[in-house]
């Protein structure tokens, strides 16, 4: 019997935002969750493009992970800070996944995520912006957010308790 997975760990960097994200996967798995790590960066997903899309259609990779991602109830997104923003890889992820059924807040809307950043500048650019967005497509985002740098890197006990804060959230059931 195979256990559904309780927690997507999804990265937007192969630096050390991916280092982040395997100490959430190593911590949650520790915990007792399932937990399975989406590194975004090792995708080969299309830079989201309107004539692409009209074009060549969804690329079959992007159902791949939205199918991933919608049967996952809870996440947590790392990401760096690009340029004061949303990382590109997410943001063109993103994109593509948004245009995968008749309502593009679907995949979204109601489900519990937690956002942490690594970030070499500021950081908290990148969490406003995420959270901004997120919540935009209708995320319950969790209230305390993880931002770490060189000088200041995440400790295991605020990674343990981000996880069991999004642990306690339930994924909103909502009707049309």
């Amino acid at each position: 019997m195979t256990h559904s997975t309780d927690l997507l760990v999804i990265t937007a960097s192969n630096g050390e935002n991916l280092k982040l994200a395997q100490r959430f996967v190593k911590i949650s798995k520790e915990i007792g969750m399932v937990t399975d790590l989406i590194d975004l960066t090792t995708l080969d997903l299309p830079l989201f493009n309107p004539r692409t899309h009209a074009i060549s259609g969804i690329p079959p990779l992007v159902k791949d992970l939205n199918d991933q991602l919608s049967a996952c109830p809870k996440w947590v997104i790392c990401a760096p800070e690009y340029n004061g923003s949303i990382p590109p890889v997410f943001t063109s992820a993103l994109a593509w996944l948004s245009i995968q059924e008749n309502d593009f807040r679907n995949l979204f809307n109601g489900r519990p995520i937690a956002i942490a950043s690594f970030s070499g500048g500021g950081g908290m650019e990148l969490l406003i912006s995420l959270r901004i967005q997120l919540t935009h497509l209708g995320a319950q985002v969790v209230g305390r957010q993880l931002h770490s740098n060189y000088n200041k890197p995440a400790k295991d006990e605020s990674i343990q308790d981000l996880i069991e804060r999004l642990s306690q959230m339930q994924q909103l059931e909502l009707t049309t």
